[in-house]
């Protein structure tokens, strides 16, 4: 199956622009699960969300309906994957299991300057739980804090999958191939406008994309030709069996939903009843500019009105 989606949905340049003029703040979710069947969770990477927010997207959303959850900063680039264990626990007890059905892929993204590390990477790997129960289990080794904004129960056993983005050079080995295929973890094909490596081994058994911007990173949309490129590889790996993830990241400009619509439209993609339609172009509405909610980004500070 393939699902093409956005990162993240709670951004105020795309207020009457993506979103309608006078949308409420609340539907924004509601809004964006019209058009797409799968979204990013950002807000987890930046803190630890709550069980009451989990559950409240899960409802606003419909069936169907799949998020991939991007993994806690604080694991990965404060404590790059040191001493993890308990930090881990209290990730997966926060409330990710209120997602229920709607749980999709974790996606764990390392900072610029976190270098191969096989040793490192075998223990993280081993720790991530590949089902519900076992992410029940590590939640229920959550610390003191965790208490009261906990959740502790799953209505099912279903399996999980996790997902890596490098950004550094290192990386580009053999061995770090070989180590993801035998974790079964996926290996994020990430376009960064050459910003950093662009990898498509196919490590695991479904294939993750994010798409940062064609040519420049968070800023640029993707042109007919271009997105014509990424239908092809999409379509290569559905052919193969595997479940495709694909999510735009590119939002300084009020792309990404828009990119995605097209990309849908080109791989003959339905979902909802969208309110902008696939081949839209983004409305000349307002200027897109002004900071990404979901976290700073500094590609942000380089715009100016032209």
């Amino acid at each position: 199956m393939i699902r093409i989606g956005i990162s993240g949905w709670r951004y105020e340049p795309w207020r009457s622009v993506f979103y309608p003029e006078g949308l409420a703040q609340r539907r924004e979710l509601e809004f964006c699960a019209r058009h797409f069947p799968t979204v990013e969770i950002n807000g987890s990477f930046y803190s630890l969300q709550r069980p009451e927010y989990y559950a409240q997207w899960y409802r606003e959303t419909p069936p169907g309906f799949v998020f991939a959850v991007k993994g806690s900063r604080y694991i990965t680039h404060l404590l790059r994957l040191n001493r993890i264990e308990k930090p881990l626990a209290n990730f997966f007890a926060s409330g990710i299991l209120n997602l229920r059905d709607k749980l999709g892929p974790f996606l764990w993204q390392f900072p610029p300057m976190f270098t191969f590390k096989p040793e490192r990477l075998d223990a993280f790997f081993s720790l991530l739980p590949r089902s519900t129960g076992e992410a029940l289990a590590l939640a229920r080794k959550r610390d003191s804090r965790m208490v009261g904004r906990s959740r502790l129960a799953i209505d099912a056993e279903r399996p999980l999958r996790h997902a890596v983005e490098i950004r550094h050079r290192s990386f580009m080995t053999q061995a770090f191939v070989s180590l993801l295929k035998k974790h079964n973890i996926g290996l994020v094909v990430a376009d960064t406008a050459g910003k950093w490596p662009r990898l498509f081994h196919v490590t695991a058994d479904f294939v993750y994309v994010r798409l940062h911007g064609d040519v420049k990173i968070y800023t640029s949309g993707y042109s007919e030709r271009a997105l014509a490129g990424w239908a092809r590889r999409i379509r290569a790996c559905a052919r193969d069996g595997r479940d495709v993830y694909a999510y735009f990241d590119n939002d300084v400009k009020v792309k990404a939903p828009f990119d995605a619509l097209n990309l849908m439209r080109r791989l003959g993609l339905e979902w909802g009843e969208p309110f902008h339609r696939p081949g839209a172009r983004v409305p000349r509405l307002k200027y897109a500019y002004g900071p990404r909610v979901t976290g700073g980004n500094p590609a942000w500070d380089a715009l100016r009105r032209s």
